[in-house]
């Protein structure tokens, strides 16, 4: 099976080409290889190749930097995908298009499933929800999977950043009214093989790591991951900050926004591991060796 990954140099990208290296017939770019914000050059580099999936982990991800560069976001993330999805069905290949729990306005307070209505209130959420439409637009059993809160070895996020903080400074704050669930690159990376078929799964599939935590609770627990791992802190508890207190950010984000991996579970048969232990694993095996 030949398959192709785009964004190949992220945080998601790049955990997909170290997990399928050794298992499919590969083909990665990164930005500077592929850029989406370059239509032609996506459509003449990937027209003139032969692939059985495309998987698209590139995306305009800064959340505030989409409210004030709107036609790129546009552009990346919605029209990007459309293109995609087209190429893939003039080679009958499969699309899997990565998209976020930013879709979803966060006023409900119980897990996101698939068939819930999404209402993005930033434009970042609404240019990948616009991108999820272009793609099923193009009618071809093409599959959107929704995560959230992604961490990996291969690029920081919120939980490195939070790390980095509590090695430098005695206090550190998150923010504790905010909820999701924090979802791991391996694990995506591991599960997403079993939906490659043509015939496996179309639509929307949401997947993350099971439970749900704040920002504070899951800097917490990466602090405390930390402490058992032997790794040296400043820093030992994160105080509370609110949504409110965070006066410095341009786009608006979902209070709530946990994915329900239960159409998953269903069309598997297997669960999702604890955001907690894959964060404890994530710390183990990267952070225990700096």
């Amino acid at each position: 099976m030949k398959i192709v990954i785009l964004g190949a140099g992220g945080r998601l990208g790049a955990a997909f080409m170290r997990e399928y290296r050794e298992k499919y017939d590969l083909a990665g770019f990164n930005r500077a290889q592929l850029d989406l914000a370059n239509l032609d050059d996506v459509r003449g580099k990937l027209g003139a190749m032969n692939f059985d999936v495309l998987i698209n982990a590139a995306a305009f991800t800064n959340v505030d930097a989409c409210e004030t560069e709107r036609d790129r976001a546009f552009l990346i993330n919605a029209e990007a995908a459309g293109v995609l999805a087209e190429i893939c069905n003039e080679k009958d290949a499969k699309l899997i298009h990565f998209s976020t729990d930013y879709v979803f306005d966060g006023q409900k307070r119980a897990p996101y499933t698939e068939e819930d209505q999404a209402n993005p209130i930033s434009l970042y959420g609404e240019s990948k929800l616009t991108g999820e439409k272009k793609v099923f637009a193009a009618e071809n059993g093409h599959l959107v999977v929704r995560v959230s809160w992604v961490f990996g070895p291969d690029r920081p996020s919120f939980i490195d950043a939070m790390i980095k903080r509590a090695q430098q400074d005695e206090k550190i704050d998150a923010i504790s009214d905010k909820f999701s669930t924090p979802t791991y690159t391996y694990d995506i990376a591991r599960m997403l093989p079993q939906f490659f078929e043509r015939g496996v799964a179309g639509g929307i599939l949401h997947f993350a790591n099971t439970g749900k935590c704040s920002w504070q609770e899951y800097a917490q627990w990466a602090l405390d991951c930390c402490r058992d791992a032997g790794i040296s802190l400043k820093a030992t508890t994160v105080g509370a900050l609110t949504l409110k207190d965070m006066s410095g950010w341009v786009a608006r984000r979902p209070a709530y926004s946990v994915l329900s991996t239960a159409k998953y579970m269903e069309l598997t048969g297997a669960t999702p591991r604890a955001w907690r232990e894959a964060v404890n694993e994530y710390i183990t095996r990267f952070y225990s060796k700096k």
